[in-house]
């Protein structure tokens, strides 16, 4: 075979292999990506990955779960650089869709915060009656307490709650981290400290630290958690018809259904809480 000949063989060679490339691509291509930013807990605890796989088999979506703080989440779903989100902040949701930056907030699940501490309790967290008491005794004593401090949910109902207790946290003994649920309760067990967490978790942790939780029940501790598809008015290019068929799915029957089963350590770490009428006006 002549040199020239053989080049040109060379180059004969891609147009034989991209009809096979191209198939290829598109069976290992499993679907449209649905950009879903929600929270450390909600990732943390192990729940997306329990269920989110059903969604993406019915659906054939791909999810892509980008967890961070509330506050941060909503700061991606304002740029547009999410399709939807999944939080736990209410007041800070209900802003959200009244600046026009989401549509419809749909109620999901909750659980509920809890204070975890040194098993010491030098405190004497367990023996307050309320949660505000629980934050005074913390500062009374001067005890290490560590803050998310990273405007997440957990972060935003932390510093309300130091508010009901009418203290002001003093940089003598309160540090903020800046960082996610879970390593936010490494820290706090490395450093003998107090923390907030969200039962989910904690549960996901507790059996690899030597925190204990200290006080709990207080209905200022509810944690509900809620979805919203960014609003494709002010966003055109993000994938709204995938955000609405996660929220259906979620706050359906087989999403309620898959968060009420899960369980670590034969606890329920979260109860669905969709409510029915606001799942029928989506589903018209």
């Amino acid at each position: 075979m002549s040199r020239n000949r053989f080049l040109a063989f060379l180059l004969l060679i891609p147009l034989f292999l991209l009809p096979q490339l191209s198939a290829a691509a598109g069976k290992n291509d499993s679907g449209p990506i649905l950009r879903l930013a929600t929270t450390t807990s909600t990732e943390n605890s192990g729940l997306l990955a329990a269920i989110l796989p059903a969604f993406e088999a019915a659906s054939g979506y791909r999810v892509h779960v980008i967890a961070v703080g509330t506050g941060k989440a909503l700061r991606m779903g304002r740029d547009g650089d999410v399709d939807l989100v999944l939080v736990h902040a209410p007041e800070a949701e209900r802003q959200f869709v009244r600046e026009g930056h989401g549509e419809r907030r749909f109620s999901v699940m909750y659980n509920d915060f809890v204070l975890v501490g040194p098993a010491d309790d030098p405190a004497g967290v367990q023996q307050a009656a309320t949660a505000a008491e629980a934050f005074r005794r913390i500062a009374r004593r001067g005890a290490l307490f560590l803050s998310r401090g990273d405007d997440s949910g957990t972060n935003k109902k932390e510093l309300q709650l130091w508010k009901s207790a009418a203290v002001q946290p003093d940089s003598s003994w309160y540090r903020e981290a800046g960082q996610g649920m879970g390593r936010v309760l490494q820290m706090s067990s490395e450093m003998g400290a107090y923390t907030l967490t969200d039962r989910g978790t904690w549960l996901a942790f507790r059996d690899k630290l030597p925190l204990k939780l200290l006080y709990q029940g207080d209905p200022q501790l509810f944690n509900p958690y809620g979805i919203i598809a960014v609003n494709p008015e002010r966003h055109p290019d993000v994938n709204h018809e995938g955000a609405l068929a996660l929220i259906r799915w979620i706050t359906g029957k087989a999403g309620q259904a898959r968060i009420a089963a899960f369980t670590r350590g034969g606890e329920h770490l979260f109860t669905p809480s969709a409510v029915p009428s606001e799942v029928a006006a989506l589903s018209r």
